[in-house]
């Protein structure tokens, strides 16, 4: 089994997010770029699925150069390799721009099965998956809690309000992931070493036969129109009980129209 996982280089989730005054983007180059952590468990369930039934794990990711630290995480934690989309022309790429990129690097590599978290923690958009099964004309299961595989059958758990749906599908299909599906494990110092050593394709807009036009923020879908800061905090409001302290947090939760 031939098993893909797209990843994403994120800003840290605790550091303060801004966007750029010149161009409305999210300013990356002002906090740590990590692995999302949603990714992990997507590369946990590849990884889990090949050592049931052999096979191997591809780490597939578009960014800038400091994003291929990231595919290195994701590599260490055993899987065989990678492929880095990078390339200049991609700097503002919505979710239209990205998944065109992702499905010209995934096609015709006979992959069985790509599998994708259910949402970046920088965008929270939870579509690529779907616009990339589009793009490849395959089965898309979305925010799957179980996976199961057999022979050319897919049998996915997918979370809905209510519990959820049992859903099946024929391989090659595109799944994406919850964080109840399992625990990632850590990567050991052997899987580190390693990871330095297994082979990461590097792959240009011109490679995958795209034009410029299409890619970054001249070729987006959406833009940020206009943003402000958020407004600093306000005080509280200090009640002092003189024997009517009752009265004056009742008078406050009724002016708050939350009684």
């Amino acid at each position: 089994m031939k098993i893909a996982v797209c990843v994403k280089q994120v800003p840290d989730t605790w550091a303060e997010k801004k966007l750029r005054d010149s161009d409305s983007r999210l300013d990356r180059e002002s906090a740590d770029g990590v692995l999302n952590e949603l990714d992990e468990y997507a590369v946990e369930q590849a990884l889990q699925l090949v050592e049931a039934a052999g096979g191997e794990v591809v780490i597939v990711t578009m960014g800038p150069e400091r994003a291929g630290e990231t595919l290195r995480k994701a590599i260490s934690m055993g899987a065989d390799a990678g492929i880095h989309i990078v390339d200049d022309n991609l700097g503002g790429s919505d979710a239209v721009a990205t998944s065109a990129v992702l499905a010209k690097a995934l096609s015709g590599r006979e992959f069985d099965l790509i599998l994708f978290g259910s949402e970046s923690t920088d965008a929270r958009m939870s579509v690529i998956p779907a616009m990339v099964a589009e793009r490849l004309d395959l089965p898309q299961v979305t925010f799957a809690q179980k996976v199961d595989i057999n022979g050319s059958e897919l049998t996915v758990e997918r979370v809905t309000e209510y519990g959820f749906d049992l859903l099946s599908a024929q391989l090659p299909a595109v799944v994406s992931v919850v964080e109840k599906i399992n625990e990632p494990r850590y990567p050991s110092f052997k899987g580190i070493m390693a990871a330095k050593k297994k082979p990461v394709e590097i792959l240009t807009v011109a490679d995958l036969g795209l034009e410029p036009s299409v890619v970054g923020a001249s070729g987006a879908w959406s833009e940020v129109a206009d943003f402000a800061a958020r407004p600093p905090k306000a005080a509280g409001v200090v009640v002092t009980d003189e024997g009517d302290g009752g009265v004056k947090i009742a008078d406050f939760l009724t002016s708050q129209k939350i009684i």
